[in-house]
């Protein structure tokens, strides 16, 4: 088996104002990036309503639908290829997790864009329409019948909207790295959820790899590890990258590769190997391309 990448050209139909960070050159970016790898290509599926209607309500979906072209809010754009690319990269996800729990892939990497993690249950925010990787979560437990499994989510922004989404659900670990303060203003220690299934590990401004790698040791694997997670998800944002203009922590590609190999050895415990990632952020496109190629060279090793 292999590693699948599934992406969709419709992605590059979100189209953000000019000098927005989250920008169609970044899937371009990565494509160049990938593009010599032998890698499983796969179209991304559209997405469906029900597929959505595990992690938002209906009121969400209708929000987004009535919108039109134009700001949801200061950070937020909808243009008019944006619903079709946030559907597609919920059928990303989806597919995702179909191709790994099917044993199709040993693992996969979803490239789309809008990104998910800060999706609220009600609310779009953050340059995210819908959560996409709670929503991968989601589809794993009630269509594939796993009992508990894991999101770690290394986006230098706390994944807010993860969070909200899995807040309740015991059978998922959501735990995150990310630098404080920073937006979107969450993901205290002490914000723990429902049933303590939430693990938050804020990093001061200019933390380097290093002290990442020592919170990951100490706090972060552990809690993967004692959780027993039958699937291993992953939020993968590359904006922790030292060249990053949108926040201040100091990690570089083999940072990137070393957590995803400590991941994959998880994987490996529990879960047969079993990983999806999917991107969220990441935008300086030199950094970003060499952070996510760096990722995704440990998921083929690993899918070997």
């Amino acid at each position: 088996m292999t590693t699948a990448l599934i992406t969709h050209s419709d992605s590059q139909s979100h189209v953000t104002p000019d000098g927005h960070p989250e920008r169609v050159e970044r899937l371009e970016a990565i494509e160049v990036a990938l593009q010599d790898l032998n890698l499983q290509r796969v179209d991304a599926p559209m997405g469906k309503d029900s597929h959505i209607l595990r992690a938002h309500p209906q009121t969400h979906i209708d929000r987004i639908a009535r919108a039109g072209v134009g700001a949801l809010d200061s950070d937020t754009f909808l243009s008019a290829g944006s619903l079709t690319a946030a559907y597609r990269g919920v059928g990303a996800v989806v597919k995702a997790v179909d191709m790994v729990l099917n044993k199709e892939v040993d693992n996969s990497f979803c490239a789309m864009r809008p990104p998910g993690h800060h999706a609220e249950r009600e609310t779009p925010m953050g340059f995210c329409l819908f959560g996409n990787v709670a929503i991968a979560a989601k589809h794993a437990l009630e269509v594939h019948g796993l009992s508990r499994l894991a999101i770690m989510d290394f986006d230098v922004h706390h994944g807010n909207g993860t969070q909200d989404l899995v807040w309740n659900d015991a059978r998922i670990l959501f735990a995150s790295t990310h630098q404080m303060p920073l937006y979107p203003w969450s993901g205290a220690a002490s914000e723990t959820g429902a049933y303590g299934n939430i693990l938050n590990c804020p990093l001061d401004p200019e933390t380097n790899g290093a002290a990442f790698r020592k919170v990951m040791e100490g706090q972060v694997l552990p809690a993967i590890d004692s959780f027993e997670p039958e699937l291993i998800l992953i939020s993968a944002g590359f904006d922790a990258h030292r060249n990053d203009p949108l926040a201040n922590l100091n990690w570089v590609e083999d940072d990137f590769a070393w957590a995803t190999q400590r991941l994959c050895d998880l994987a490996d415990k529990h879960c047969e190997g079993r990983v999806v990632s999917t991107l969220e952020g990441g935008y300086d496109l030199e950094g970003l391309a060499a952070s996510c190629a760096a990722h995704v060279n440990v998921l083929m090793e690993r899918g070997k």
